[in-house]
């Protein structure tokens, strides 16, 4: 059974680490592709930034290891089938250059697999509805709002100014919203794979498996591990780092043609979105926040700026990710069991 612990956390180590390359274009698709940044120093930024967000709270992870399901309806297979259909979701839709949500290919994972062991009622499809389902529509909508109405304050603003001194002074701010948006990746990403590692870490103590160190597991109260934090926090970082070009050419010049100001808008508000979502413990998709952003801005010069065809295929692919995850996952769920 320690054997099968270890899979489960060196599984959600690997789906950290893809995360990490397969949502690095959230922070930087916008800073590439104006050419404010070349793409290895954006990436090796974004880097240090989502390992700074990743240490900096655990409201997201305790979200994730205690909001869908009881540790009591969980088991090391469990844990392990809902990461292989996540992880399998987020290949595929890297390989295809689709920007979908690791954090819904997460918690659709872990639903299919909780099914797949414990029935349909085993897991809190309420919470799904409150914590996923609700802001799935909330937290991109509030960003493309945010984005239009804050691009439009900025065109307002600078209106007088020369083209020349807004193209010099956006690219810098550029820099600034860049910073900000791999920090908040890094502060609710990253917490998923925590929480899912608590998660696992309690089930084995309520099987009443043989004791962990007291450092390994989680404390009373729920906390999540001081070597879990570091661990994921390193893992999405090194994510990061290996890069995420198919999705960055989506996101930076598919949807709209970025300028620097627009960069800036979109990533500042897409920011402050994922942000406020870290401090109430939501698990937003980061993805579906800085697309809808991008949007907002293209919107904001005009409707037709945006290709809505490829938006469309996005927003497809948004809907389809927690089903098609929960079914790889309810897959490996029973493989595993004939396995095991």
């Amino acid at each position: 059974m320690v054997s099968l612990l270890l899979a489960v956390v060196v599984m959600a180590i690997v789906f950290d680490y893809i995360n990490g390359f397969h949502d690095a274009a959230n922070a930087i698709a916008t800073v590439v592709s104006t050419g404010v940044l070349p793409i290895r120093t954006a990436v090796l930024i974004a880097a240090v930034l989502n390992f700074a967000g990743a240490v900096s709270g655990t409201a997201v992870a305790k979200t994730i290891a205690s909001g869908f399901a009881d540790a009591t309806a969980v088991t090391q297979a469990v844990v392990l089938a809902a990461l292989i259909g996540a992880s399998g979701w987020n290949l595929i839709t890297w390989w295809y250059g689709i920007p979908s949500s690791s954090s819904h290919a997460l918690i659709g994972g872990l639903a299919g697999a909780v099914v797949g062991h414990a029935g349909v009622s085993a897991f809190k499809w309420e919470a799904l509805v409150q914590k996923v389902l609700v802001p799935l529509v909330v937290s991109p909508t509030a960003g493309f709002v945010l984005a239009f109405f804050f691009m439009v304050g900025l065109i307002w603003t600078v209106r007088h100014f020369r083209p020349s001194t807004v193209h010099r002074g956006s690219r810098r701010l550029q820099l600034v919203s860049a910073c900000l948006m791999a920090f908040s990746h890094g502060s609710n990403d990253a917490q998923k794979s925590m929480g899912i590692i608590t998660l696992a870490l309690a089930s084995w103590v309520a099987a009443g498996h043989a004791t962990l160190p007291a450092w390994v597991v989680p404390n009373a109260a729920g906390a999540v591990p001081q070597w879990v934090i570091v661990v994921c926090a390193a893992a999405i970082a090194a994510g990061t780092a290996a890069g995420g070009t198919r999705i960055i050419k989506t996101m930076g010049t598919k949807i709209i043609r970025i300028t620097p100001l627009q960069g800036f808008a979109a990533e500042t508000s897409g920011a402050l979105t994922i942000l406020a979502a870290s401090h109430f413990g939501v698990p937003v998709s980061t993805t579906h926040c800085i697309n809808a952003c991008i949007m907002g801005v293209g919107a904001s010069k005009r409707v037709s700026a945006v290709r809505w065809g490829v938006a469309s295929n996005i927003l497809m692919a948004w809907v389809l990710t927690l089903p098609l995850s929960a079914a790889l996952a309810w897959v490996a769920m029973n493989l595993l069991a004939i396995v095991t």
